[in-house]
């Protein structure tokens, strides 16, 4: 029997609160941003007991806290938030998920709707075919293992000097691109011999790259230092992530510590930790900095190969079009944040959710409008861009959701939707798609996610980010 202050309870119309005397092995409370029917469906689906099992790790800080496109995911929920001790705190690669890095970068293109639409099929079908995609696809980029071993110490600096990347887009990507490894002695050699094959490759399931016109911009000032010009304006967005190899270094560290895991017993095996200043930790972090690389290089390499579309099709040069953000949403980073009115060093483990400082705590060029935040919705719908709130850093570490959020299941989708249904739903809303498997179509049909104007509408609401522009999609490529 709890406690009525013990009670999980809304504490704003957009703040849900599990307290710690809710549990017994609870260490802090847990946090979920949401609404009434998107905690209800947290509970339902296990995501709000997921977060519940996360605040009951040994280091962790302030709140064990979950996004607003919450849905269950191996060990950590997906949208989920939480901060370790930095000097004797934990890493756990449940916290990060097994797609290192998957992230998204948004392109501008200096190209109005109604000029793309008259070659809409075209450009769409020479991306398709320049952008290999689909169920271990391999890559048209020669890459050699001493390559390798360059993008995985080097990161986006590799895609610049073998001419894949502008120079200026290292300012325009998390950690410029490059998330300093201590070593990457800790990725195999199986991981390495996956990514081999895959840089520059899309791959399946959720990953897209989804051409898209600016429908509305909600914040002119910060939309044009981002790069956005007006509406009616061509964008593109390119979500994936490291692939095989990010995988591949998930599977093999989990091993690695699960083997030899001395620890108190675990409310899920899936949450299997090691210090951070261990030999397992510094193993994993290095091998996790390692994989991030690889993921930007993986997005930087088919944002070139997409500009070269636009090339060919409109004969826009492609330094005319211009990166607005990359960045990842599966990633743990030493970071600094006030708790309770000290500045701690702490780990902060995002899975399913993206940084988002605002204004004066975000670096570089973005110090003084604060991070983008790239939200993309299912091929139906729209996708958003936003920028961090200042009051977000007292609530989540500086954190946003990272898209819609699962509604389905995969199976379940396979068996709600019917192909004729989604292919007149897409040409409905104006949108040609092009997909490698009829499988994947069903499987990220419109309707497999949560309503994004309404996870959007949290975001807002719970003050953790703050819209700037919304688009909408005219030309998607699926896995």
């Amino acid at each position: 029997m709890h406690s009525i202050n013990s009670e999980p309870r809304f504490e704003t119309p957009f703040r849900y609160l599990i307290p710690s005397g809710y549990d017994s092995g609870m260490r802090v409370p847990a946090m979920l941003f949401g609404n009434a029917r998107t905690v209800e469906s947290a509970w339902k689906d296990g995501s709000a007991k997921q977060a519940i099992n996360v605040s009951t790790l040994p280091s962790i800080l302030k709140a064990s806290i979950a996004m607003p496109d919450i849905h269950g995911g191996y060990g950590f929920p997906i949208g989920g938030v939480a901060a370790f001790d930095y000097e004797e705190g934990i890493i756990s690669p449940g916290g990060v998920g097994y797609d290192i890095n998957c992230g998204v970068s948004l392109f501008t293109v200096p190209l109005t709707y109604s000029r793309f639409a008259e070659r809409r099929k075209e450009v769409i079908d020479e991306i398709f075919n320049r952008v290999p995609s689909g169920l271990g696809n391999k890559s048209s980029e020669p890459v050699s293992m001493n390559d390798m071993a360059q993008i995985m110490n080097e990161g986006l600096n590799w895609a610049v000097n073998n001419g894949l990347a502008l120079s200026e887009d290292r300012e325009r990507t998390e950690d410029g691109g490059a998330m300093k490894s201590e070593s990457i002695s800790g990725v195999s050699n199986a991981a390495r011999q996956r990514g081999k094959n895959q840089v520059g490759t899309l791959g399946a399931g959720n990953h897209f790259l989804e051409v898209q016109r600016v429908e509305k911009i909600f914040d002119h000032a910060i939309a044009q230092k981002f790069g956005v010009d007006e509406e009616d304006q061509i964008t593109f967005m390119i979500h994936t992530g490291s692939r095989g190899l990010g995988h591949q270094v998930a599977t093999d560290h989990l091993k690695e510590i699960s083997g030899k895991f001395s620890g108190p017993p675990l409310r899920d095996t899936q949450l299997m930790y090691a210090e951070i200043h261990g030999r397992q930790g510094i193993s994993y972090l290095g091998a996790m900095a390692a994989a991030a690389n690889f993921g930007f290089v993986n997005r930087a390499v088919i944002g070139w190969r997409v500009r070269q579309a636009f090339r060919k099709v409109f004969g826009i040069e492609e330094s005319e079009i211009k990166l607005v953000y990359s960045l990842a949403h599966n990633i743990a980073k030493p970071e600094e944040h006030e708790i309770d009115g000290k500045r701690t060093k702490v780990m902060v483990h995002r899975k399913g959710a993206t940084r988002a400082f605002p204004a004066g705590k975000a670096e570089g060029i973005f110090v003084s409008t604060g991070h983008p935040v790239i939200v993309p919705g299912d091929m139906g719908s729209r996708s958003y861009l936003l920028v961090g709130d200042v009051e977000n850093m007292n609530l989540s570490f500086g954190s946003s959701c990272h898209g819609a959020g699962r509604l389905l299941s995969r199976h379940g989708s396979l068996n709600t939707f019917r192909e004729s249904e989604v292919m007149e739903k897409l040409k409905n809303e104006g949108v040609y798609a092009r997909f490698s498997t009829r499988k994947v179509m069903l499987e990220e049909a419109p309707g497999s996610y949560k309503n994004i104007d309404e996870v959007i509408g949290i975001t807002t609401g719970a003050q953790l980010a703050r819209s700037v522009a919304m688009m909408k999609p005219v030309g998607v490529v699926k896995g």
